[in-house]
């Protein structure tokens, strides 16, 4: 079976003809340096994503807290992974980069924080609105 990609490994996006057999590749082509062989392999043998998504607050004044795992996980994993995002509530304060759920479905990557929420709602009632 051919395959064809397009490398996203440096900018030079070079356009990858792969040859793969038995769900292993055989033979790359179309590569102008050793980084698209190894983009080739790994998206054909073991595909991976960095996951990007939102888990809900509460008693926070954003309803939801922008998040993403430290490492990628295998592309099969990602419909796991959002049904237990779903599950996940944040209700602390929270800065960039605080890990929110370690070791995300034994996989041996962290979700984490991208955004800071660093008041509670009710530590905003507190001051008055300006008028």
């Amino acid at each position: 079976m051919i395959k064809n990609l397009t490398c996203i490994e440096c900018p030079k996006g070079c356009k990858l003809t792969v040859e793969v057999e038995d769900g292993q590749v055989v033979k790359v082509s179309g590569n102008e340096c050793e980084k698209g062989v190894k983009y080739a392999v790994s998206e054909i043998e073991n595909p991976a994503r960095i996951l990007t998504t939102t888990v809900l607050t509460r008693n926070l004044p954003i309803k939801m807290i922008p998040v993403r795992t430290d490492q990628p996980i295998p592309k099969n994993r990602i419909f796991d992974a959002m049904a237990a995002v779903k599950t996940l509530r944040v209700s602390g304060q929270v800065k960039v980069g605080d890990v929110l759920a370690r070791n995300f479905l034994g996989l041996g990557v962290n979700l984490i924080a991208t955004r800071d929420c660093r008041e509670s709602v009710e530590a905003q009632d507190k001051y008055p609105e300006k008028a």
